[in-house]
């Protein structure tokens, strides 16, 4: 990957860049944010919106920062949040996303690996926490940026710190195909590779939701999905602007508070992963009046990440009449592949059809393109394949194919040509939506000098999706009773909350291949007898 883009003979337009999905609302004094506030909540109207990004364009241009330039963000769901975000992108640099719970060795590795020039994070989140004013990396150093709850002590302002008032967000102009974000995703080997997504990647994404999702401009979108993730950047605020609609962001998922805020924003669109879901149908059951207030008020729910069981598709319909669509994505294809439209009818078991743009095949090993019906890889092509992993084009071989993503997933289409995932080809873990690649935590649990052999796997969980198992042989003469509370404190300290191990189980051998790997199908399968 080119660290910026090439001069083209094509004129370039500012209406390419990602930050043109809240120019076009200049002048629409329309909720673009709702946002607990204390006890109550602030509304944050597109122009205040546009002004505040504005601040943070001339705020970077006074850090130097310039076109293809990479700016780290790291930032719960917080008004702050899109505003620097589109501030970023209206600079022409790309934004790096990063989940606030990154290990410190984690964040160092994202940061290296996308050389980004600045962080900016939020007070009290891990990263923040352990964070100095500089991050070392290779070959020189990160400056960091900490913002903190005080400087925003007046709720309704964005960005006081700045102090530019009057300013005018001016995004740049950009083409097409030029990088705008590195998103950090996993895989099953190797550290996290940064899947790099143009501005058209992502307008293409935003739109094609807006016509599948049918949004309109007076639909109020729960923003409970973290936006530095994928999945919550482009359904909850992407296509939520794309259409002038607003989003409701909850900085914490907690089931009581999303109820609350549920009520008081009059959402209209839940967007959430099958953990929210299966929480929010926990708070509902136990509390009636709630379920009796909203009844009616939800015109639908928007699932992703992983698979929502049946009963929960009837739970939800029965208690606040919301239907539940669900559909698939990945961080490499912007994310929306395919979404069950309301258009086609609810298919339960389905993640539905490939929205506008979207194309997709089922592959047998060999590349031979598979009929209805029959199993074999998912490829994904159109508009929002990425461009490739960031300064990784030999691992953006293996996935690529003249324009088509490999996307390790076994699944078939039947005729209509919704898409049914199968399994998983890579041995990658879904937990709560985000993927943790077992490598990495095998790493840190091979630190401790008590494991002989360390095999990470995910199993089935009702609440999470999968749950993360570490299953170890020790070496002779160490005790499991005090061996695994010591792996436990390892894993948490070294791996993000969403990565370590929820469970240990101590065995005496593991099922090996011909040529000494670990066969964790094999030891999947003599786990599931056990249970």
């Amino acid at each position: 990957m080119s660290h910026r883009s090439e001069n083209s003979e094509t004129p370039q337009s500012a209406q390419h860049n990602i930050a043109s999905l809240i120019t076009q609302h200049a002048q629409r004094e329309h909720p673009a944010l709702i946002a607990p506030a204390g006890e109550s909540q602030v509304s944050i109207s597109y122009p205040k919106l546009l002004s505040a990004a504005a601040r943070v364009q001339l705020y970077l241009a006074e850090q130097g920062i310039e076109p293809g330039d990479r700016v780290a963000l790291s930032m719960p769901n917080i008004p702050l949040m899109p505003a620097l975000y589109y501030g970023i992108v209206a600079s022409g640099a790309l934004c790096v996303p990063l989940n606030p719970l990154l290990s410190g060795a984690e964040l160092t590795h994202q940061l290296q690996d996308s050389g980004a020039k600045l962080l900016l994070a939020w007070e009290g989140t891990r990263l923040a926490d352990e964070a100095p004013s500089t991050v070392p990396v290779r070959n020189g150093s990160v400056a960091v940026q900490i913002f903190s709850a005080a400087a925003f002590a007046q709720a309704g302002s964005l960005l006081a710190p700045f102090h530019e008032p009057g300013a005018q967000l001016e995004p740049v102009a950009v083409e097409p195909n030029t990088p705008a974000l590195i998103l950090y995703t996993s895989g099953t080997t190797g550290r996290a590779k940064g899947a790099t997504l143009t501005h058209a990647n992502i307008l293409s994404n935003a739109h094609s939701c807006v016509d599948a999702f049918e949004f309109h401009s007076d639909d109020i979108v729960f923003g409970g999905l973290p936006l530095f993730h994928a999945f919550g950047q482009t359904v909850s605020m992407n296509a939520v602007f794309a259409v002038g609609a607003t989003t409701a962001l909850l900085p914490r998922f907690v089931p009581a508070d999303a109820l609350e805020l549920l009520a008081s924003a009059r959402v209209s669109v839940l967007a959430a992963v099958p953990t929210m879901y299966l929480a929010l149908i926990a708070a509902l059951e136990q509390n009636p009046e709630a379920a009796a207030s909203l009844q009616g008020q939800i015109r639908f729910g928007i699932s992703g990440g992983a698979p929502l069981p049946a009963s929960a598709h009837h739970a939800l319909d029965s208690l606040i009449g919301c239907p539940i669509y669900e559909g698939y994505g990945l961080s490499e294809t912007s994310p929306v592949v395919s979404f069950n439209q309301k258009k086609y009818g609810l298919k339960i078991g389905s993640v539905g059809r490939a929205i506008d743009g979207v194309q997709v095949q089922v592959r047998d090993m060999d590349g031979t393109v598979l009929p209805a019906g029959e199993t074999g890889q998912l490829w994904v092509g159109g508009e929002c394949v990425m461009a490739g992993y960031w300064n990784n084009p030999q691992a953006s071989e293996t996935v690529l194919d003249n324009g088509w993503f490999a996307t390790g997933d076994l699944a078939r289409l039947d005729e209509e040509g919704n898409i049914f995932i199968v399994d998983r080809i890579k041995d990658m873990v879904l937990r709560n939506g985000y993927s943790v690649y077992p490598r990495e935590v095998e790493d840190v649990l091979y630190t401790h000098p008590a494991v002989a052999t360390a095999a990470v796997i995910g199993v089935p969980h009702e609440q999470h999706g999968e749950e993360v198992v570490a299953v170890i042989v020790l070496r002779e003469g160490y005790d499991e009773r005090i061996v695994q509370p010591a792996l436990d404190a390892l894993a948490r300290q070294q791996l993000a909350a969403y990565k370590f191990p929820r469970r240990y189980i101590f065995v005496d051998s593991m099922p090996l291949g011909a040529t000494g790997k670990i066969l964790k199908k094999d030891l999947r399968a003599k786990l599931s007898e056990k249970e």
